[in-house]
């Protein structure tokens, strides 16, 4: 044997080595429960031609962006709250990407159909983009000074770095801000609401999260479709992962953590 076949077969072999530890960690990890034949089958149109987003949003982009925050959807400390908390995850960014018209026999198949807000009317250039939709300067400069990427200078990243976009969502999912708790420690259980939150009506469960994303368009007011939809595609996703729903999963008597 040649020392230049020799090489080859060593550098292929390594080659092998890192392909299964890459496969490995993901198997060890969110890529245990959300596997690429799950991700497809959660959402199987994001790349139908009537997506905007089409090709953009691909199971290895998810994958290496959640890689980056090692207590995503592992830190349960038991498998099915792990899997709620993923469910709730894909639920609230499929209902901030949905492309499903309400009230359709397949309403809750339409999660991450759009990369950025329709009419990119709000806080413009820093409307809304990605799986959370991640919008307004400070979101834009938090995400960014947390994950080493200049968002402020450049927030198209959000809506054309797969990776970068799925980050922004896990970034805000698993960050506390101001008087808001992390959806992460809200879908866990391990959100303690204070006299102010009890006063409010935010209760710890799914509802809240919706709260935390949105709450000043669509808490407090009763019920309405936004609150149907997120709901709709988190209790699809808990029934495809074998998780439990929990409770309050509105937050239709809520006051916003700004009032």
């Amino acid at each position: 044997m040649t020392t230049a076949r020799l090489l080859q077969l060593v550098a292929c072999a390594a080659a092998l080595l890192l392909a299964v530890a890459a496969g490995g960690a993901a198997a060890q990890g969110v890529g245990s429960i959300i596997t690429r034949a799950v991700f497809n089958s959660m959402l199987p149109n994001r790349d139908n031609s009537l997506c905007p987003a089409r090709g953009f949003y691909t199971y290895d982009a998810f994958i290496s962006a959640a890689n980056s925050f090692p207590g995503f959807g592992t830190s349960g400390g038991n498998a099915e709250l792990n899997r709620r908390e993923l469910a709730a995850f894909f639920g609230q960014t499929s209902h901030e990407t949905t492309g499903g018209t309400r009230g359709a026999a397949d309403q809750f198949k339409w999660g991450y159909c759009f990369k950025e807000e329709i009419s990119k009317a709000t806080s413009p250039p820093y409307y809304g983009r990605g799986p959370i939709q991640l919008t307004g300067r400070s979101n834009y400069q938090a995400a960014g000074n947390a994950l080493g990427v200049n968002l402020v200078g450049n927030p198209d990243l959000v809506s054309t770095n797969a990776v970068i976009s799925f980050k922004t969502a896990i970034w805000f999912w698993m960050t506390a801000q101001g008087n808001k708790p992390s959806c992460h420690n809200v879908i866990l259980g391990r959100w303690t609401p204070t006299a102010a939150d009890t006063s409010a009506g935010r209760v710890p469960g799914y509802g809240v999260i919706t709260n935390i994303i949105n709450g000043g368009i669509e808490c407090g007011i009763g019920p309405n479709d936004a609150n149907v939809d997120r709901i709709g595609y988190y209790k699809r996703y808990c029934d495809m992962l074998g998780a439990g729903y929990g409770n309050n999963l509105d937050c239709y008597k809520q006051r916003n953590f700004a009032s």
